[in-house]
């Protein structure tokens, strides 16, 4: 699908076309998939955040004011629906902490050499600012808008994420010699 007719179905959904929205979620359903997981870390949460995404997104559709940035739109209600679950999650996580001081434990050296071990230990906004720009290929003026962020704000937390990823492989790297 081109981009006009693509945008075309965007004008469609958001004048409230149930058909156009369906054929506009089957367009990014593998890419909503694949955000979901990178958040929710387990394909049942990956699927549930996918589903409340699709419904939130139907049911706020007329909202979209800029028909051209609805995959970015659709991004940020995502990202905001897991943020919501997560919050849930490390509610009941910090009620057990023998399990948390146990997942810590149980992390291997060969395990922190993996990327993805590696972005999972930046902060919040780094990781998001990561994992939006390089899984997502969202540029950056789409991930300020999605973070609510100046663009030179999403600029900085790049690099420094870049840095701190840098010295956790490298880190990783010299202790594995």
């Amino acid at each position: 699908m081109n981009a006009t007719e693509e945008l075309r179905l965007i004008r469609k959904a958001v004048r409230g076309n149930p058909d156009a929205y369906g054929r506009l979620i089957v367009l990014y359903q593998d890419y909503l998939y694949k955000i979901a997981f990178l958040h929710m870390k387990n394909e049942q949460d990956a699927l549930d955040l996918v589903g409340s995404t699709i419904l939130k997104g139907y049911q706020n559709i007329r909202t979209l004011k800029k028909p051209e940035w609805f995959k970015t739109w659709l991004t940020r209600i995502l990202i905001n629906t897991a943020k919501d679950e997560l919050k849930k999650v490390v509610y009941y996580d910090e009620i057990d902490e023998d399990r948390i001081s146990d997942q810590y434990q149980t992390v291997s050296l060969e395990e922190s050499l993996d990327l993805n071990s590696a972005i999972e230990r930046l902060p919040e906004k780094y990781r998001m600012v990561i994992v939006l720009k390089y899984f997502s290929e969202l540029s950056v003026r789409e991930i300020a808008y999605i973070m609510h962020a100046p663009e030179g704000t999403v600029k900085a937390y790049l690099s420094r994420a870049r840095d701190e990823l840098k010295k956790v492989l490298k880190e990783d790297y010299f202790y594995a010699g």
